[in-house]
């Protein structure tokens, strides 16, 4: 289960109950601690939930065969292969610019930073969503330490 927002009476946070008391795996989000909706995903890491800021740390925790499965399932047929590039909207959403004009060539910017900059303008999981569209379509680059930048 993967929690990105919640409030503290919400639906999810029941449901993350159930999860828990059914030993399954818990991935959250972190999100502004002044944010009523950022309290599910906080309280739940501090329960012991995967961190989690990026596809990829989902992507860690999935059992091999899972993995080797959608690999498998991912693998266009020759006369179905496409550039990455065009797999997404060449037009950048409003969110997706917003943060392509915060992020520089030559500085990166920690994710930290790139949610208190858009704080008020953008969700947390609207940002997640844009720099995970952005990562995928080559427009930035995630760096070590959940830093990013625009490639060169």
């Amino acid at each position: 289960m993967l929690v990105v927002e919640a409030g503290e009476y919400s639906g999810t946070r029941i449901t993350a109950r159930c999860a828990l008391e059914q030993s399954r795996e818990i991935f959250a989000v972190p999100g502004n601690v002044t944010s009523r909706n950022s309290w599910g995903p906080n309280t739940l890491i501090k329960q012991g939930a995967k961190l989690t800021a990026t596809w990829e740390d989902v992507w860690e925790e999935l059992p091999a065969d899972v993995k080797l499965q959608v690999e498998s399932e991912r693998q266009p047929q020759a006369s179905e292969e496409k550039p990455a590039a065009s797999l997404f909207s060449a037009e950048p959403s409003p969110g997706e610019k917003k943060l392509l004009s915060l992020l520089r060539q030559d500085e990166s910017t920690h994710i930290d930073a790139i949610v208190e900059k858009l704080e008020g303008q953008m969700s947390s999981a609207e940002i997640f969503t844009a720099l995970f569209e952005l990562e995928m379509s080559g427009k930035i680059r995630q760096l070590p330490g959940k830093n990013y930048v625009k490639p060169f």
